[in-house]
């Protein structure tokens, strides 16, 4: 298990977002003072890699290129990316781009479209993002700004047809996200069990005693995303032990 640090765009700022609010009254717990760049120094001098820069809805481009050229290579970037301008920012530093919308379209996996961005950008610097809300006991991914179910269940047989398409998994427990109300351990269970390629698991965690806990429970599997409930964005988790904790995984 590693943390993977993220950078969150709304109007070209930092920010902390409940998401499920964002076609809403939105919902935010942090605005920053601090433009993307300095983040994503921070991040690079700490040497955090495989973390994301996500530009939530229009207007964002500028700061996220800001954030990937200060960390080149460094950053994975998603939000409104499609086969037809994925490569610019690769160009411009991302490492991988990340898709959702773009490949569930209509409520349905759209195997056109992931095929063409597979093929613009290659397998390995392909990202999908299966973030998801619990329905009758199952989980499915949900687009749109998360207000709309799709027909795709997450469960281990759609994961495995989809790990050959891509390098990784980003997956957003949105019934927990952005709420610092513990992550979503059934869901966290769930991924270790199914998963065969690096995952990123977002949502919920606040202390380090939830970090111990999903350790415990992906069995290091899985990374972990920590966002609004850090000190360097207006939470109280000291980013720095979040960083320590982080490391003693791969050092003891």
């Amino acid at each position: 298990m590693k943390f993977r640090p993220c950078i969150d765009l709304h109007d070209g700022k930092v920010k902390q977002i409940v998401g499920e609010t964002l076609n809403d009254a939105i919902v935010e717990n942090f605005v920053s003072t601090h433009d993307s760049a300095y983040y994503a120094e921070l991040f690079k001098r700490d040497e955090l890699t495989g973390g994301h820069v996500i530009m939530l809805g229009p207007g964002n481009e500028e700061a996220a290129l800001r954030a990937l050229q200060a960390y080149p290579g460094g950053l994975q970037i998603g939000g409104g990316i499609t086969a037809d301008n994925a490569s610019t920012y690769l160009e411009k530093g991302g490492s991988h781009v990340i898709v959702t919308s773009y490949i569930f379209r209509d409520g349905q996996l759209n195997h056109a479209n992931l095929d063409r961005i597979a093929a613009e950008v290659g397998k390995d610097r392909l990202v999908i993002d299966l973030s998801c809300k619990q329905k009758d006991g199952k989980w499915y991914v949900v687009t749109n700004q998360w207000k709309l179910f799709s027909d795709f269940e997450v469960n281990e047989a759609n994961i495995r047809a989809l790990e050959s398409c891509c390098d990784e998994f980003l997956i957003h427990a949105v019934d927990v996200e952005g709420k610092q109300s513990g992550i979503q351990e059934s869901l966290v269970r769930d991924l270790a069990q199914w998963v065969n390629i690096p995952t990123t698991y977002a949502g919920g965690a606040r202390s380090i005693a939830d970090m111990e806990r999903f350790l415990e429970l992906s069995g290091g599997k899985l990374d972990l995303t920590i966002g609004s409930a850090l000190d360097i964005f207006g939470g109280k988790l000291s980013y720095e032990e979040v960083v320590r904790f982080s490391r003693e995984q791969h050092t003891s």
